[in-house]
């Protein structure tokens, strides 16, 4: 009888190799958003957020390396990742704009159009809002009226709105130090 790591050693070192190349390309990819969002003066809430969606995306394709390291044939892993693809395509379409404000929190980390303590305006017919950024997270954004009122903000609508930046973060620091 041949010992299992004998008999497996070549998918043993290759799947360690894999393992170690996702988490050295974690830690990159993690250090290299973090810096892009110091640079861009971006929330630490956002860029936590856009690092958790690319450690979603390496850990995903590390182990489907893994798989198909072992041997796993590649039309069993299209067939389940096909039925987990159309549970979820169910799901979203039945909320699509959970998928919406996910990616228009993505664009906005990334293009960074405003920042907390912005004041803007959306340019809406019915429902013309003008406020202060409170907090900017992956689904919704969080305004604050000057009447008190807090208003939770999709980010897809945020991106289809026209918006306008009345007033920044630096300009204010400007008006309190004069």
């Amino acid at each position: 009888m041949i010992p299992f790591f004998e008999l497996h050693q070549k998918q043993l070192i290759v799947t360690v190799i894999v393992l170690l190349v996702w988490i050295v390309l974690k830690l990159l990819f993690q250090k290299i958003i973090v810096k892009f969002g110091k640079m861009t003066h971006v929330d630490q809430a956002r860029t936590r957020l856009v690092v958790k969606y690319t450690n979603m995306l390496l850990a995903s394709i590390s182990l489907l390396a893994i798989f198909l390291i072992w041997g796993v044939d590649a039309s069993n892993i299209l067939a389940v990742i096909s039925a987990i693809s159309a549970v979820i395509g169910v799901a979203f379409f039945a909320q699509w704009s959970i998928l919406s404000n996910i990616t228009a929190g993505i664009i906005l980390f990334f293009n960074a159009p405003f920042r907390i303590g912005n004041i803007i305006r959306i340019h809406d017919k019915d429902f013309p809002i003008e406020a202060e950024i409170v907090d900017i997270k992956g689904f919704h954004t969080f305004l604050k009226t000057k009447e008190g009122e807090l208003i939770l903000f999709p980010n897809s609508l945020m991106l289809q709105k026209g918006v306008s930046l009345v007033e920044s973060k630096e300009e204010k620091l400007t008006e309190f130090m004069d």
